[in-house]
């Protein structure tokens, strides 16, 4: 396969995910959309990627990394709980990015 159907093939699995979450979510099933926006079919499918592609060391090293990614999320969809109702939708959305942003930033620092 060449790089550029990879590529094409990685597309559109994530736009597949990122469908049905939103379809589900739409429906009012949003138990459904958030279980297949989390399932670990992106992260499985992207650790099967880079064993493929650079084998066990850059997995390892993948995975441990990703974790340091969990507490930037809570804060993120802890904001957009709190504040979707209190100050909009746009300005969580705004404000939760920002926030995420920050935590990202102190991870890296305290990752050092």
């Amino acid at each position: 396969m060449g790089e550029w159907a990879k590529y094409g093939l990685y597309f559109l699995l994530g736009g597949t995910i990122v469908s049905i979450s939103t379809y589900l979510g739409s429906q009012g099933r949003s138990f459904l959309a958030a279980f297949a926006s989390t399932f670990p079919a992106m992260t499985g499918a992207t650790f099967i990627l880079i064993y493929l592609n650079g084998g066990s060391e850059h997995l390892v090293t993948y995975a441990k990394n990703l974790l340091w990614f969990v507490p930037p999320w809570l804060v993120y969809v802890g904001c957009m709980i709190y504040g979707v109702e209190r100050i909009g939708f746009w300005l969580s959305m705004a404000g939760s990015m920002v926030l995420y942003m920050c935590c990202v930033g102190l991870v890296k620092l305290l990752a050092r």
